[in-house]
């Protein structure tokens, strides 16, 4: 192609590009907007791990200092990171930039709070899973427990009203695992999940103790599309105490809530609750066989 013809046809789609930076919904040219960096989240992320995991992703040499000292110099360097990135989000202010300092301090002050739960969720898996062989290969090799981890990192900064990083959180954990689960979601101790792929737990979903769900399972809401969210008014299901939900299930709405003790047998649709202790199954499909023809 000659430089005359190549001219021509960038020039054409330049021109067409710049009317359309001017009449999208969203801002699409003009000064940098200032907005946090997906892979800096994605490093804090691993930091985090370092922290609350050190002899299993800690740096080996600094796992000869100790243990108080490691912790504080990892939490010095979450702390500098993430209050960085959590400004990002904000107007450029003094008072801002404090506000991101004090939303990182409030979150590292749970971090203990956080490990318990986190090694809670561990058991629950290592537990629930009979090819589990040790806790060590639930920590660095299932899905589940990694989204869970985020999860329970993601959902402190969601309380605080944090725009934009918990979901940027979340959303990396759905992009690795197949698991997406809302940082708004309230979820109990000793959460299980066995195998994870396709798994969605929506913004208001609330999931008590003890609860194991199953690759596939939906706590979803009704219609979703065009719908606002609404501050306290619940979306998405309310799971009990002792629940187990199987794969494939779908569970919709803010209205519908499940016991305690309940279990959710594969494939059931619930869009109404169903009361403590109840079994939840689907009639067996009935099965049709026929021979080839000659």
């Amino acid at each position: 192609m000659d430089k005359k013809k190549r001219g021509e046809i960038i020039r054409a789609a330049a021109l067409t590009m710049a009317g359309q930076y001017n009449t999208a919904a969203l801002p699409m040219y003009g000064d940098a907007l200032r907005q946090p960096n997906r892979q800096a989240i994605i490093e804090i992320i691993r930091a985090f791990q370092k922290l609350l995991f050190p002899v299993y992703y800690g740096e080996k040499h600094l796992l000869k200092l100790p243990p108080e000292q490691y912790s504080a110099l990892l939490m010095e360097r979450i702390f500098d990171d993430l209050s960085a990135q959590i400004a990002l989000t904000m107007e450029e202010t003094e008072e801002n930039r404090a506000r991101a300092e004090e939303i990182t301090a409030e979150l590292l002050s749970k971090l203990p709070t956080i490990q318990r739960m986190l090694q809670k969720d561990l058991q629950a898996n290592f537990d629930g899973d009979p090819a589990a062989h040790n806790m060590e290969e639930v920590m660095l090799s299932y899905p589940g427990f990694f989204a869970i981890f985020i999860y329970r990192v993601a959902h402190e900064l969601y309380v605080q009203q944090v725009p934009m990083i918990p979901r940027i959180m979340s959303e990396y954990a759905h992009s690795q695992t197949g698991i997406d689960i809302n940082p708004g979601a309230t979820i109990g101790e000793f959460f299980f999940i066995d195998h994870g792929t396709g798994i969605v737990v929506g913004e208001t979903a609330i999931i008590g103790n003890n609860v194991q769900m199953y690759q596939g399972v939906t706590l979803g809401a009704f219609s979703p599309a065009g719908m606002k969210s609404v501050p306290g008014e619940r979306r998405h299901p309310k799971v009990g105490n002792n629940v187990t939900i199987y794969a494939g299930s779908t569970l919709l709405g803010g209205a519908t809530e499940i016991g305690d003790g309940v279990v959710v047998g594969a494939n059931a649709f619930l869009t109404s609750s169903v009361e403590a202790n109840t079994t939840v199954s689907i009639k067996k499909p009935e099965m049709s066989f026929r021979g080839k023809k000659e």
